[in-house]
């Protein structure tokens, strides 16, 4: 009878997510759930305006409320230099409004009081006399020649237009579309929609006047560059700043930016000496905080009449609200929007990107994929999708006609993108033979017939994921590299460091399988610790789809680095040369013998205790991560839905998915 080995938890295995445990209990720790001695409570007074220019602010009602203590306006941070801060994107924002408000829901005066009820009922009474201007509500209207000016505080900027930015290759793209038998085009907009994570933002900002040192604690997806941000905006030496990241309850990327209330409560701390909370409620959070999509977006495609595809041309006008404050690499002034291209072989593509300021909430976030490329695959498909259906064909056919064919790769897309390995054409096959695509075809023919409604929907995807390498991209100059730091005690337990920060992606699981397959330490012997600045490596975070692809990375690099010093300390317990040891599953043996064996805890017991000489003691390493090109998952989506002609009503009868894995590529 076979005897089964117990799962340690290696990549592949199914075990039961390590942090779900305190989770279900309700013992998770959230930002609100922190408390500390003395702590006081900010809450933001916001405009109700979407453009206007401040006359005055009254603040008297507010500071006679009883418990509070202060009533901050950007006058006063004015006066310590701190009314506007840097944006992730290289703008500016203002921190409290000064001179005008710029979109509904903006910061301008915000008061601290002994309890929380107490500051908001105070917030409401501080009166502002506005002189209301016109609001620019879209980036057309921005860019007219007579629009209000929204961003006259900035010198020399005369206009609402931001940026103006493009990918590809101009002339050989116009030399395709005249060659061209038929030119599909779309014009399309993909709306403003919000994160809305479960937990809102917020901060408790504990500043000791004596030491000079700050703690703060706050819903950050990427503390260690909002330590740098924060040093840099705030003035406080880097050293001094310890920022801990607790539970998060979802992110999104609408925990990326730095938000006015942060750099308020802090300063507010600063300036009292005692603790301030600021936690926004769910009203705050959507009018205000990091938004995604608002895209404009204008597709031409260029092809022969069999349906190949020769040329593509976008143009895309953004929607950045009144502060350019997306956070997204430097150089890439639309995120990747250029991923345009998506699965296909299209020789020649020229992309064209302006953004304008609104009088709208800033700061564009990469929502739900990496920067902007849900926008870029949306418009790809539609325009593929409006080609299929203006020349006739088979919207299925037409995609495997043009799909990038396994042998091209790598293939180095007309937009610049080098992708590294896909089989776009065996996962649409899949998935069309999943779905039983042929005979559906002919059901929904003869359905047709009998004049009722039956649609098939098809869609194939390839992303650009784990941004990277750190000469091609940052974040307000920050390399994307990522870290982890593993330690393997003397008992052959260990702790995993990272610089990336989970909002619920499982980290405490995921990157100890990591460390399970390449050492061979159960699991459940693996304690992951991230999100505190002082106890884990400088990291770039988790967001835009990319902890797993570079945070997984660093994590199984270290590993293997502690596997090679471990295989070292092996052959000399088992006497024997290190080019004889050979390693599997947590087991160092001598080649030819595996019943000569030394475990992975004994090699970790004797880096402590019995280590060959001249070699330092310990079983520990650090590694920053910077990967040498991004990561290209791809699929294809097909689903089949009823429509009841008389009331509407659409029913999903079926639905397949065929995402990249081991099966396709």
């Amino acid at each position: 009878m076979a005897v089964e080995t117990p799962m340690k938890g290696n990549i592949g295995d199914s075990i039961k997510r390590k942090e779900d445990d305190r989770f279900i209990r309700g013992r998770g720790n959230y930002l609100d759930d922190i408390v500390l001695p003395g702590m006081l409570h900010m809450a933001i007074h916001r405009s109700p305006f979407a453009h206007a220019r401040i006359k005055s602010i009254n603040t008297d009602a507010a500071q006679a409320v009883p418990g509070v203590v202060a009533v901050v306006t950007g006058a006063l941070l004015a006066q310590h230099k701190l009314a506007w801060m840097p944006t992730l994107s290289g703008d500016t924002q203002a921190v409290l409004a000064t001179d005008k408000v710029r979109f509904q829901g903006q910061e301008v005066a915000c008061v601290i009081a002994t309890d929380p009820y107490v500051a908001r009922d105070a917030a409401m009474l501080v009166e502002v006399d506005y002189d209301v201007l016109p609001a620019v509500v879209t980036p057309q209207q921005a860019l007219q020649p007579d629009a209000p000016l929204i961003r006259d505080e900035k010198e020399g900027q005369t206009s609402n237009h931001i940026y103006h930015w493009e990918a590809g290759d101009k002339a050989k793209t116009d030399e395709a579309f005249a060659k061209a038998d038929r030119v599909v085009k779309l014009d399309t907009f993909y709306p403003r929609c919000h994160p809305s994570p479960l937990e809102t933002c917020g901060i408790v900002a504990d500043v000791n006047s004596a030491t000079g040192h700050a703690t703060l604690y706050m819903t950050s997806q990427a503390p260690h560059a909002h330590r740098t941000l924060f040093a840099i905006v705030a003035g406080l030496p880097e050293q001094n700043i310890r920022i801990i990241s607790p539970d998060i309850g979802g992110g999104f990327g609408n925990k990326v930016p730095i938000y006015p209330g942060y750099v308020v409560a802090t300063a507010a701390s600063l300036l009292i000496g005692k603790p301030v909370k600021w936690v926004e409620d769910r009203s705050e959070n959507l009018i205000s905080t990091g938004f995604a999509r608002d895209f404009h977006m204008s597709g031409e495609i260029a092809l022969r009449n069999d349906g190949r595809m020769l040329g593509l041309r976008v143009k895309l006008l953004s929607d950045n609200g009144a502060f350019y404050a997306d956070a997204q690499p430097t150089k890439f002034k639309a995120g990747l929007f250029h991923i345009v291209t998506g699965s296909y072989d299209v020789a020649a593509a020229h992309v064209e990107a302006d953004g304008a300021y609104t009088n709208k909430a800033p700061g564009g976030v990469a929502y739900r994929c990496s920067f902007r490329v849900t926008e870029a695959s949306y418009l790809i498909e539609r325009l593929v999708e409006s080609a299929a259906l203006e020349m006739n064909l088979d919207p299925a056919d037409i995609r495997l006609k043009n799909f990038i064919q396994p042998e091209q790769f790598p293939y180095m897309s007309a937009t610049g993108f080098e992708y590294d390995s896909g089989n776009y054409p065996k996962a649409m096959q899949l998935a069309l033979d999943k779905l039983g695509y042929k005979e559906l075809r002919k059901e929904q023919a003869e359905k047709r017939k009998k004049g009722e409604l039956m649609g098939i929907g098809v869609a194939s995807f390839t992303e650009v994921v784990g941004a990277g390498p750190g000469k091609h991209y940052d974040i307000a100059g920050l390399r994307m590299f990522d870290s982890a730091e593993l330690r393997v005690h003397p008992t052959g337990k260990a702790i995993l460091k990272l610089g990336v920060k989970s909002q619920g992606q499982g980290h405490e699981t995921t990157f100890a399988q990591i460390v399970t397959e390449e050492l061979g330490i159960p699991a459940a012997d693996i304690e992951v610790q991230e999100g505190d600045t002082d106890n884990t490596p400088y990291g770039l975070g988790t967001y835009a789809s990319r902890s797993t692809p570079v945070g997984g990375a660093a994590t199984a690099m270290v590993s293997r680095k502690l596997r090679d010093k471990a295989k070292k300390i092996a052959a000399h317990l088992l006497e024997a040369s290190e080019a004889d040891i050979e390693f599997d599953h947590g087991k160092f043996f001598v080649r030819g013998s595996p019943s000569k064996s030394k475990t992975i805890q004994d090699v970790a017991f004797a880096a402590y205790t019995n280590l060959p000489d001249g070699m330092e003691a310990g079983l520990e390493g650090v590694t920053y991560y910077d990967p040498p090109n991004m990561t290209f998952p791809f699929g294809t989506y097909l689903v089949v839905v009823d429509i009841d002609r008389g009331t509407g009503q659409v029913k999903v009868r079926r639905m397949v998915r065929v995402s990249a894995s081991r099966s396709c590529s």
